[in-house]
């Protein structure tokens, strides 16, 4: 499989990461840099040193939530739209995968049972009703 994205006028909707494209050598980010949330993968030997840092304070404007899913287990079926709130793709995820939702809306449904998933955020949460619209 490839990496797959969902663009809506040249937008990138959502990016789907396949298991066997996530994990690789080195550092892999599959974000752009203008992206809100970052998505990256590290793959590397024994002995490996990675230089200690701390990240400095950079004011950002963050505008909207950007999410990330990863299916541990399991799968779902994402659901995904477009600026104008119309679905335009559907996504199978399987375990091992990454979803990246970037702009639209998107929503899923359980394919299985025991479907275990991590979901990342930027922040901070302004709750419920300030933070989204239910399509």
């Amino acid at each position: 499989m490839a990496i797959l994205e969902i663009k809506d006028d040249g937008k990138i909707l959502a990016r789907h990461i396949p298991a066997e494209d996530v994990w690789g050598e080195g550092l892999n980010f599959f974000s752009a840099n203008d992206d809100f949330i970052q998505v990256g993968s590290w793959g590397y030997p024994s002995g490996k040193i990675l230089a200690a840092h701390t990240h400095n304070i950079v004011d950002r404007k963050v505008p909207w939530t950007q999410e990330v899913l990863y299916v541990r287990s399991g799968s779902l079926l994402a659901s995904i739209y477009d600026l104008s709130r119309e679905k335009v793709a559907e996504i199978k995820v399987l375990a091992g995968d990454i979803i990246v939702l970037l702009n639209g809306g998107h929503g899923y449904s359980i394919l299985e049972d025991n479907t275990q998933v991590l979901e990342i955020k930027n922040g901070p949460y302004a709750g419920a009703e300030a933070d989204r619209t239910r399509l």
